[in-house]
């Protein structure tokens, strides 16, 4: 018989319930001028074979596992041409589909949904919306508000530019090999920011650099771009980055981009690289 096998190393865990995958597609809305979707990591295609159901999307795949991009290419022939042999992580969106807004969906691999989200990020001009599948507890992060202990880097930096919302849950038997973790199906909306209205560069180093030091008060955990001390003297540097909203944020950014004198911390981007899921955004000292 003709199928796949899971590799562990690449996290696959292939969904086997036909009605869950028609429930996840279902889940896509299509904002108005999006035709092209990108399904990361197909695998066997259980949800590749509804997307092709709708002759109104031009769907893409990207697949790193060169056994599902051959396994791919017999079973569907539709795909002809739109078959991606590569790591989404890697992929330049613009190139890809120039001038295209764009919907990403799929049953993302957990040991990079972190990283996943943070490249949607780097094209949030272009990917309008999200749908997948990740651990359910990296799900209920994502939407967390302002206060909460797992309110974290991708919190913000998701909630400034999508609505983020948690659909429903998929227990682990319905995967091949079942996960040790339950499952859930998240979407992201664009939510019509085009632009926060301070430099979005500033915007993300001080919101890592706020979780990285996460336990310090701002005013500590801030003290590497350089303002002087009558600059934090506004109650909000008593506080911690899990107290702070997306508009506080924002605020913040404005705040600090008047008033350092020296040029920003480089933020070491490699940790959330790194990351197997958004716990390990750290709540270091």
């Amino acid at each position: 018989m003709d199928h796949v096998s899971p590799k562990k190393h690449l996290g696959q865990h292939f969904l086997a319930d036909p009605n869950i995958a028609r429930r996840i597609v279902d889940s896509l809305r299509l904002p108005d001028g999006v035709t092209e979707v990108l399904e990361i990591g197909p695998g066997m295609g259980v949800l590749t074979g509804d997307l092709l159901k709708h002759p109104e999307y031009r769907t893409t795949v990207v697949e790193i596992d060169r056994e599902s991009v051959e396994y791919l290419g017999r079973n569907f022939p539709a795909l002809e041409g739109r078959i991606l042999s590569a790591d989404f992580l890697r992929q330049d969106l613009a190139k890809l589909f120039p001038e295209q807004p764009l919907a990403i969906i799929g049953n993302f691999p957990y040991n990079i949904s972190s990283q996943i989200f943070f490249q949607v990020l780097a094209h949030r001009q272009q990917v309008r919306e999200v749908v997948g599948m990740i651990q359910k507890e990296v799900a209920d992060r994502l939407a967390e508000p302002p206060g909460s202990k797992t309110y974290g880097i991708l919190s913000v930096l998701l909630q400034a530019f999508y609505t983020v919302e948690m659909l429903f849950t998929v227990p682990p038997h319905v995967f091949i090999p079942p996960p040790k973790v339950q499952s859930a199906v998240v979407r992201l909306t664009r939510n019509g920011t085009e632009h926060l209205g301070c430099d979005e560069k500033l915007f993300f180093q001080v919101v890592k650099q706020a979780f990285q030091t996460r336990r310090k008060t701002l005013r500590n955990a801030l003290k590497p771009f350089g303002m002087v001390a009558e600059a934090t003297t506004d109650p909000i540097f008593e506080k911690r980055a899990e107290q702070l909203s997306v508009a506080d944020f924002v605020e913040l950014t404005k705040h600090i981009e008047q008033h350092r004198v020296v040029a920003p911390p480089t933020v070491n981007n490699a940790k959330s690289r790194r990351e197997k899921n958004v716990a390990d955004e750290t709540e270091e000292e």
